[in-house]
């Protein structure tokens, strides 16, 4: 009996914090809707937001990232509606940045540019996935992707490739090991609810601090969680 009643408990927790969840992504559904008011470009883009795309916590965050801070470079991970979402901000208000969007398959990139036409500053690399060893467990990672980011970027918006259990998305940690101390940057981390995400941000915590990088960071909560990392210029962004 006592057995029964510690698992009705927990059930019932279990179920209170995922409608907790639930009732915050409403709430940023309402923000994000507010915030994109008089974007006419994207207020008409269709966009499928959640499941396997970023929620309205991500969108809302994307959107006050790019209309306040204007990145005029973008480096984006992973290809889906958040690149449909960059890409008509080039064409309607950043008309002097440009956008590279890492892709592991090739299919989905043709099935996505039949059906949507990105802007001509944004451009696709195709990477397919490769297992490396990253302190004994083994990671999903972009292939040849230290050798196509040749630059630095204002903006990087990791939501690939797909998650690794331990270390997830750490190609992020490799961009960072390129950055020079001068550099202001804005990391958009999706899907920080799990533990593979959070194991890469506390690698990229010890990345900038043996640059002597300061960064500043939070965590937004929705349906999923966001983690929003930035350097001094753009530490507004911990407080949208």
């Amino acid at each position: 009996m006592i057995n029964k009643i510690k698992r009705l408990v927990k059930e019932n927790r279990e179920f209170q914090q995922s409608q907790i969840k639930y009732l915050k992504e409403l709430e940023w559904a309402q923000v994000y809707h507010d915030s994109i008011r008089g974007q006419k470009a994207i207020e008409n883009l269709p966009l499928n937001i959640g499941r396997w795309a970023g929620n309205y916590t991500f969108f809302y965050i994307l959107n006050r990232v790019l209309k306040d801070n204007k990145p005029l470079s973008i480096l984006e991970m992973g290809l889906g509606e958040s690149s449909k979402f960059i890409s008509t901000y080039l064409d309607s208000n950043l008309t002097k940045s440009t956008h590279l969007i890492i892709e592991q398959d090739k299919s989905w990139a043709s099935t996505f540019e039949s059906q949507f036409l990105l802007s001509k500053r944004s451009k696709i690399e195709i990477c397919p996935i490769v297992e490396r060893d990253v302190k004994n467990f083994q990671v999903k990672v972009y292939e040849n992707f230290k050798s196509i980011i040749e630059n630095n970027y204002d903006l990087y918006v990791v939501d690939g490739p797909h998650g690794s259990p331990r270390f997830s998305r750490y190609d992020i940690v490799y961009a960072a090991k390129k950055m020079d101390k001068n550099q202001q940057f804005i990391i958009i981390l999706d899907d920080y609810q799990r533990q593979g995400e959070k194991d890469t941000f506390y690698e990229l915590q010890s990345v900038f601090k043996q640059k002597g990088i300061t960064i500043f960071y939070q965590t937004y909560f929705g349906a999923k969680e966001v983690k929003v990392i930035t350097t001094e210029k753009y530490k507004h962004c911990c407080s949208m």
